[in-house]
């Protein structure tokens, strides 16, 4: 049984058709103005952009994976093979980004689906009951990546009757209280001064809720790619480049006006997971977002933990200077100098912010390990990574 042909909407026009036959392909179809573009690394041409062994990189970008994948294998695999080309075809109406897909001649794909209240989620007493119920009712509307379980979903907030979309995320036993782990060091980016989405904890500690940042006020959904897909790497090359290259990265895509910002921004989260041991800053945690090809900025911040608390040799996700380590300060203001050209006085001044954001951020901690006893032996450990984080800088 093969994959059917998929259209490809960006926003509410169709914008090609996607296929395999020997090789995946994606052909636009005729006039289509250059703000409908499917990625930034794919302009309009009347020639097919062929991907030999693979889908091109922004299809891949939110294919499921781990639970999610599992999920809707299990709801369809009566029906169809749930390969790639399948999984969009099923999510396809609700991606992140505004790339959508559907078969050629159907309508734009959208979903209708009854909000959940957000309340409710964040306050309802069994995290894993709550989320398996969540899995079930929205796998088939998540066209998102990542191992870690998640889903997306619309919710409405308490005493409002719209709704807006938001990421939902759990985790499983071989990361307990990854969705805590997460909240504070996400907490640590936004005292740190970076942008991040709105996020909540639930009131157990189980779930870590995020609002899309690639969706307006008004529900206008931004393009959206990943540092996968402005490299033209698959998902599985994600551990597979430099820090150095994801500078050349910035400086290829983000327009200029908003360089200089997309360069500190990125610089200081970069800090931020060497000082917290965030070993999972990968080519897919990093992304920019855009309305047309000449407005793009660097996303917000997402997807920061602490992974040495689970896997204590961890080491960060892509090289600097040829090496995998948890540099000093003295490598990264090297760094931000030779690759991002900022000034040491600027360097030297985001490492100082960061740091006291991350101390601020773990005095939190104690209070919620004394609430939730279940968070007592990760919370231990992250107070002792982050101080230790903290300290190489200070003292190097």
């Amino acid at each position: 049984m093969t994959s059917p042909a998929l259209a490809v909407w960006s926003s509410d026009k169709k914008t090609g058709i996607l296929g395999r036959n020997e090789n995946y392909f994606f052909n636009y179809l005729p006039d289509i103005p250059a703000d409908h573009l499917v990625s930034l690394t794919m302009p309009y041409r009347l020639q097919s952009w062929i991907s030999p062994r693979e889908l091109h990189p922004v299809f891949q970008m939110n294919i499921p994976e781990g639970a999610l994948r599992e999920a809707i294998r299990s709801a369809f695999a009566k029906v169809m093979v749930v390969d790639d080309v399948n999984l969009l075809r099923i999510t396809g109406g609700n991606q992140i980004g505004r790339n959508r897909f559907s078969l050629p001649e159907a309508a734009i794909p959208s979903i209708s689906e009854k909000p959940e209240s957000l309340e409710e989620i964040l306050t309802y007493p069994d995290a894993v009951e709550l989320f398996n119920e969540l899995l079930t009712r929205h796998a088939a509307h998540s066209g998102i990546s990542g191992i870690q379980p998640k889903v997306i979903l619309e919710a409405t907030e308490r005493a409002t009757v719209t709704s807006s979309s938001f990421i939902v995320k759990s985790w499983g036993e071989e990361c307990p209280q990854l969705a805590t782990n997460e909240y504070f060091c996400m907490t640590a980016a936004k005292r740190a001064g970076l942008p991040t989405p709105e996020f909540s904890l639930s009131e157990n500690g189980g779930l870590f809720v995020m609002k899309r940042f690639d969706l307006t006020a008004t529900g206008e959904a931004l393009g959206f790619e990943d540092f996968c897909s402005l490299q033209a790497l698959g998902t599985d090359s994600k551990y597979n480049s430099t820090y150095e290259r994801v500078a050349g990265t910035i400086r290829d895509f983000v327009s200029a006006e908003h360089l200089a910002a997309a360069r500190e921004q990125f610089f200081a989260t970069l800090v931020l997971s060497v000082m917290v041991r965030n070993g999972d800053a990968h080519l897919k945690n990093f992304g920019v977002i855009y309305r047309s090809p000449g407005a793009v900025t660097l996303a917000p911040v997402y997807d920061i933990v602490t992974t040495t608390a689970y896997l204590k040799n961890d080491v960060p996700a892509l090289h600097l200077f040829g090496t995998k380590k948890w540099w000093p300060a003295k490598a990264l203001e090297k760094f931000a100098l030779q690759s991002l050209s900022l000034s040491p006085r600027t360097a030297a001044q985001t490492i100082d912010r960061v740091a006291g954001a991350v101390s601020e951020t773990a005095q939190l901690i104690p209070l919620h390990m004394r609430e939730h006893p279940g968070f007592r032996e990760t919370g231990s450990r992250m107070l002792a990574i982050w101080q230790e984080g903290v300290d190489a800088f200070v003292k190097s």
